[in-house]
Parts: structure tokens; C-alpha cells; sequence
């Protein structure tokens, strides 16, 4: 009995000392930090979104206040075959992000890559008429938009409209249907779901020429009565040390550009490439470039040194300072993707790489840039 009240005592103890041991105090969330100061987003790859990948998917519900299907809502996944939809993927995405309450972006109802053949040729394989692609778009739109009406609260409603010029990109859309495509898309939306945003998506939007043209594009919808609620410059960018992309006095330029529009402003696609560009430096986000794996464009399959690291974190933080002094028009910051082996830069342009473009490693694990972001939000709402 004595042996059984030591045993007992010593527990006691323990449990004692356990309880008065002081918890490590839990870092704030990124979604936490920025809660009243603007959405910060993530996109979700299929397996993520479907639990597959419950590990992705937790940092996601803790870290990101808005959440985009990274290729689930495109139209070859999600429209297929004509008359065919499958809604498997973004049914869960919605799913996901009302158990969580998440801010969910529909990307994309318009882009000239990733959309099948059919789209744009008629049942005997020749290009389809004007009449015939403006009434598959406004399906397409009417179904998809009409099926999450209420639920998905914006959409990216065309996807990457303009040359690097400026100019309009002659794709299939424009030569189809003219220029013209751009605002009967923002029509079939709006009419779909009245109360959702709409935006404008495109890369390179930090650059002058480009700049000018998404101007022009935008007053034109205004112009036309379009809504348009924001304008997202895509932020495939790249370390300071490898190219000059972007140019953060030209980035700012943009922004003040775009919020002088009366529109909301927003960085959708956020990810720093650390490794070398074969080719021009301005390399933007065209899906079709494809090189060689060569050893001089991997340097870091072992791992990041710790200066690259550092540089960055400086160029988030540099970005986010001026983000900060227009913070009364920044609607939503959204990353592509959360973490490096999810990065579609792994593959692009050269596949079998290795690198390390987003917040958190390929085990999940935040970035020094996290903490850095954290730390920083304050500004927001002091300055």
C-alpha cells in the first residue's frame, strides 16, 4: 500500500510540474495577421483540395484566408467534352472553404491556353462560328458561374488578354469573336451571379507597355458597362540577383495605375523563382516555353543557401512595404501554391527542377519569409 501511494504521489507530481510548465506561445497565422487588412490566398492542387494531401491541406486552413483552384476549375478539367461538365473537384473546393471560412476565387472562365479544340471548331473539325463560340462561352459561363452562385464569391472572368505590348492577343477568342470577347464575357458573368467580383487576370502587369495596354482594356469595359471589379497582376517573379523582374518603382507605377481606375487591385499568383531563366530575363508566365534540363539552371537540388533564402524574403518584404502605402486598394494577396514541391516552377520551363518559389518547404514547414510577412503586417494598419 505504501509502494502504491509513492507511485501515486510521484505522478501527482509530474503531473503537477506539467501543468505549471509554460506552453510555447503558437506564432500568429498569416490569415490571422492580415484578417482585417486584406484576404491572403493560396492556390489548392486536386489532391490537396480532396484530402489526399492532408498535410498541404491543413497549412491552407490555418495559414490562407482565400483559396483558388490552381487547374481544377479550367476549362479542360471542368468542361471537358461538350455538355459534359465535371464538378467533382470544385464541389469540394467550396466544401473546403465553407467548413474553413475562406474567400473562394473561380479561376478561370476565359483563357486562350488550357481550353480544348471543340471549344472552337464546329461538329465537322472547322472553326466555329461567332455565333457558335459566343453561345458555348455564355453556357459554359451561365453553368458554371449559375452552379456556385452565392458561393463562390469572384472569378478570374479572362485570363491573360494582352501581348506583351500591349496589344490584344491573337488568340482564337479574339479572332473568333474580335475584340470585343473580353466585355461579353464580363456580361455572361455578371448576369450569372450579380453580388460576385470580377476580375481581370494577367502577368507582367508591372511592366509599362503592358501596363498602358490593361489600362486601355479596362477603360473600354467601363466604358462598355462592364463590372470589373479588380484588376490581378499575376507575381511570377524572380529574385533581384537573377533579373529585374519586376522593377518595383514600374510595379508601384502599376498599382497607382490601376486603383486610379476606381478598381480594386490584388497580386494573384504570387511566386519568387530562385533559379535562373534560360532565355530573355522578362519571363512572364507562358506556359508553352520548354526547354532542357541543363545542371546550370538547377543549381539547388540539394537545398537553398541561406543568402538566397534571404533575398527572398526581402523581396516579399520590399513588395509588401509598398502594397502597404496603397493599402486602401489592395483587395487580396494570393500565393501559387503552398509549398515547393506543389509549384508548377518545378516543371517550367524546364522540367525536373528544383525550386523554391512560395512560403513554406516541400515538408510544409514556413519559410523565414512567414515570420517576416507577420511581423510586417502592422504597417498596414498604423501607416
Amino acid at each position: 500500500m505504501k509502494k502504491f501511494y509513492l507511485a501515486l504521489c510521484a505522478v501527482l507530481a509530474i503531473s503537477a510540474c506539467a501543468s505549471n510548465t509554460p506552453k510555447t506561445e503558437e506564432q500568429t497565422s498569416l490569415r490571422d495577421a492580415y484578417k482585417d487588412v486584406f484576404h491572403i490566398g493560396t492556390a489548392l492542387s486536386k489532391s490537396q483540395i480532396m484530402g489526399w494531401d492532408l498535410a498541404a491541406q491543413k497549412v491552407s486552413n490555418k495559414e490562407f484566408s482565400a483559396i483558388t483552384a490552381e487547374n481544377s476549375m479550367k476549362w479542360e478539367e471542368i468542361h471537358p467534352t461538350e455538355g459534359l461538365f465535371n464538378f467533382t473537384v470544385a464541389d469540394k473546393l467550396v466544401e473546403l472553404a465553407e467548413q474553413n471560412d475562406q474567400f473562394v476565387i473561380g479561376h478561370t472562365l476565359l483563357w486562350h491556353q488550357q481550353t480544348p479544340n471543340w471549344v472552337f471548331e464546329d461538329k465537322n473539325g472547322n472553326p466555329a462560328s461567332k455565333e457558335l463560340l459566343l453561345s458555348r462561352l455564355k453556357n459554359h459561363i451561365d453553368t458554371i458561374v449559375g452552379r456556385y452562385k452565392g458561393r463562390i464569391q469572384a472569378w478570374d472572368v479572362v485570363n491573360e488578354a494582352l501581348n506583351e505590348d500591349g496589344t490584344m492577343r491573337q488568340s482564337k477568342w479574339y479572332q473568333i469573336l474580335g475584340e470585343d470577347y473580353v466585355a461579353k464575357a464580363f456580361e455572361f458573368a455578371h448576369a450569372a451571379d450579380p453580388n460576385a467580383e470580377l476580375y481581370y487576370n494577367d502577368y507582367n502587369l508591372w511592366m509599362p507597355k503592358k501596363r498602358a495596354g490593361a489600362v486601355k482594356l479596362v477603360q473600354q469595359l467601363q466604358q462598355q458597362g462592364a463590372k470589373i471589379t479588380a484588376i490581378g497582376m499575376q507575381a511570377h517573379y524572380s529574385i533581384p540577383s537573377l533579373t529585374t523582374n519586376p522593377d518595383l518603382s514600374e510595379f508601384e507605377a502599376s498599382i497607382i495605375a490601376y486603383k486610379n481606375l476606381g478598381i480594386k487591385v490584388m497580386l494573384t499568383e504570387v511566386d519568387i523563382t530562385v533559379i535562373r531563366f534560360p532565355g530573355a530575363e522578362n519571363q512572364g508566365a507562358d506556359i508553352s516555353l520548354s526547354y532542357k534540363l541543363q545542371a546550370e539552371f538547377n543549381p539547388y537540388s540539394k537545398g537553398l543557401p541561406d543568402e538566397v533564402s534571404q533575398e527572398f524574403t526581402q523581396l516579399l518584404v520590399d513588395m509588401f512595404k509598398i502594397l502597404a502605402k496603397h493599402k486602401e486598394s489592395i483587395s487580396r494577396v494570393t500565393f501559387w501554391g503552398v509549398n515547393d514541391g506543389q509549384t508548377w516552377r518545378n516543371g517550367w520551363p524546364i522540367k525536373g527542377r528544383t525550386d523554391y518559389p512560395l512560403l513554406f518547404d516541400r515538408k510544409n514547414q514556413a519559410k523565414p519569409a512567414v515570420k517576416a510577412l507577420i511581423e510586417l503586417s502592422p504597417i498596414f494598419k498604423n501607416s
